[in-house]
């Protein structure tokens, strides 16, 4: 039995539904993160996936900006992964020092190369690993909230046996169904009457444990259908902010209605701070994977999105965007 301590569980004070903006990696960074908090704040955000294995050896420096923040971004919780239930462990003290505010396991993602070594949706196939990975971060965290990010099976949809196991350990937080299996990636469209079957299982064992539901919500008002439809406790949302980066406001507003200075506006913010942030530690070709947010919908916005897929320095970037304005 892991012994109960006395710090604050942010699961248990945000009023439900909790909305969460998704752990993406090289998206869901310091920068993006405080771009969206001005926006519209989600109720809670996650960070990038955090190697644990990696954290705890001579490449640690290789990991540690992915658990860089600011207040802004406030209620956080630090998504981890890896494979040594000690490296879990150790985590929860150093994790719990920075000043978030829980752990999130990540047993959901699919990525071949991850889930060759074993990690993340690997672990629904793989019990005893699993339950030693709970055990050691429920352990290590001191108190600190442990939730676990999941999908509906590996190769096939084993949902019941799967969180039949997962609610057994009461001294969970919260558990996220990604309505999917790992196999199919991002393919096809996310099961969510299967959610809403997690949530009556979650009930009938009695289980504390929240349920959030992920998979497919493109808009604060589908979220809170959703929320009505399936009882879930929250949802996920994760590429539906690349649609609307307002999507968190409470004012539902639409990002693509906005007028075109406020867009590029943004992109030339989220260059400049990426910079301040970043300096030379990070290849400004990660950029790239916003620009669709910021230029999209407006005349020329074709031929401006692949000029700034060209450019090759943060500077390039920005003058582009300011002779575009000024033309």
């Amino acid at each position: 039995m892991i012994k109960k301590h006395g710090s604050k569980n942010i699961w248990e004070t945000l009023k439900k539904p909790i909305l969460i903006l998704a752990p993406m990696e090289d998206v869901t960074d310091t920068v993006f993160r405080q771009i969206i908090a001005e926006l519209g704040k989600p109720d809670l955000f996650f960070t990038e996936f955090v190697n644990i294995d990696g954290l705890f050896s001579p490449g640690e420096e290789a990991v540690k900006h992915r658990l860089k923040y600011t207040n802004k971004e406030k209620p956080l919780i630090a998504q981890i992964w890896g494979l040594n239930p000690q490296n879990y462990y150790k985590a929860g003290a150093y994790i719990k020092n920075l000043g978030f505010d829980g752990i999130d396991i990540n047993m959901g993602c699919p990525v071949p190369k991850v889930v060759k070594q074993g990690a993340c949706s690997a672990l629904i196939k793989n019990h005893s690993l699993a339950q030693e990975i709970i055990l050691a971060s429920l352990e290590g965290a001191k108190g600190l909230p442990i939730s676990i990010k999941t999908r509906l099976g590996f190769d096939k949809v084993e949902w019941k046996s799967w969180f039949k196991f997962l609610l057994s350990f009461k001294e969970l937080s919260a558990i996220t169904v990604h309505g999917r299996i790992a196999t199919e990636m991002s393919k096809g469209k996310a099961n969510w009457e299967l959610i809403g079957e997690v949530v009556k299982l979650r009930d009938s064992l009695k289980s504390k444990t929240l349920i959030i539901g992920n998979g497919d919500i493109k808009s604060r008002k589908e979220a809170l259908h959703m929320r009505q439809k399936y009882q879930v406790d929250g949802v996920m949302i994760g590429r539906g902010i690349f649609e609307n980066p307002l999507l968190f406001n409470t004012k539902d507003e639409n990002f693509q209605t906005k007028p075109l200075q406020y867009k590029l506006g943004l992109a030339q913010k989220h260059i400049q701070l990426f910079q301040q942030t970043w300096e030379n530690s990070k290849n400004p070709a990660i950029l790239k994977k916003f620009f669709k947010i910021y230029i999209r919908d407006f005349n020329g916005a074709n031929q401006l999105r692949q000029k700034l897929m060209m450019a090759e320095s943060f500077q390039e970037m920005l003058n582009i965007l300011e002779n575009f304005l000024e033309s």
